[in-house]
């Protein structure tokens, strides 16, 4: 039973339960329910669009000369307004890497393991990332687990707000198809705090995470996050949170089976990921 069929039994009602009785029970995340996209004016959601599609072709950029680029277009806005749209998107001014939060300062930062690594198979390395993506009428925040040797998506997840629950959640999901030696992430929140490292720890895998401001540690998420935009985001206008995922859903089908690389000698990342994993 996918999402949607889930999401229309719930708002059929099942016995007069919670919602969040309803997500246990049908094994729905409850924040993919809701799917309430950020709320922002119209203006500044306009504003948003125009700062992602410049930080992800120019993403050493800061406020300051992004604020100058918009002028160019013809928006008119101050630093100031630039960096609180920016912390709301999640990206982070003052490092030449995308951060979709600040460090999680309270908890333990595991060291970076991939400098120097070869990476040989499938399932050696994993890393996980998020993104901003923009709607017709909000926002949305994607994250992605991406296995490094293959540049297969090994699984996804929306959600309005950036707590670390979807992205918890979606690793739930990706060590069920299989485990990785080591997992790679940034500094942010969701992925230092204990309730995602423990699953990690758990399942016996090794944490690894970029340096900070290191915008190359996690090069292969960075460039998934070209190709999602470009090839994808960038052509829509989401109505809603479920024609996002719909969408979305689509587009990583056709990433993961059907859309050939280069640097894989032009087979797909599923073919490459198969080959091995299997």
């Amino acid at each position: 039973m996918g999402v949607e069929d889930k999401r229309l039994l719930i708002e059929g009602g099942l016995a007069g339960l919670s919602i969040r009785r309803q997500c246990e029970l049908l094994g729905l995340d409850r924040g993919s329910y809701y799917y309430t996209p950020g709320e922002e004016t119209a203006e500044n959601l306009d504003v948003m669009g125009r700062l992602d599609r410049l930080y992800v072709k120019w993403p050493f950029l800061g406020s300051r000369k992004l604020a100058k680029l918009l002028g160019r277009e013809g928006i008119e806005v101050n630093r100031k307004r630039v960096q609180r749209l920016m912390r709301l998107m999640g990206l982070e001014a003052i490092c030449p890497k995308r951060h979709l939060s600040a460090n999680g300062a309270k908890h333990r930062v595991f060291p970076y393991l991939l400098r120097g690594l070869k990476i040989v198979r499938p399932n050696q390395v994993w890393a996980a990332d998020i993104t901003y993506i923009p709607m017709r009428h909000g926002f949305l925040y994607l994250v992605a687990i991406l296995d490094w040797y293959s540049r297969y998506v090994v699984t996804w997840r929306l959600s309005n707000s950036l707590e670390t629950a979807f992205c918890r959640e979606a690793l739930k999901d990706a060590l069920r198809a299989g485990s990785p030696d080591i997992f790679n992430t940034d500094q942010g929140v969701q992925f230092t705090s204990d309730e995602f490292t423990q699953v990690l720890r758990d399942a016996s895998v090794q944490v690894s995470m970029d340096g900070k401001g290191r915008v190359f540690d996690n090069i292969f998420t960075e460039r998934l996050w070209r190709s999602v935009k470009y090839e994808e985001v960038y052509l829509k206008a989401y109505e809603d949170g479920w024609e996002t995922e719909k969408s979305l859903g689509r587009y990583f089908g056709f990433y993961n089976t059907r859309r050939p690389h280069q640097a894989l000698n032009y087979r797909t990342p599923e073919e490459v990921y198969r080959s091995v994993a299997a």
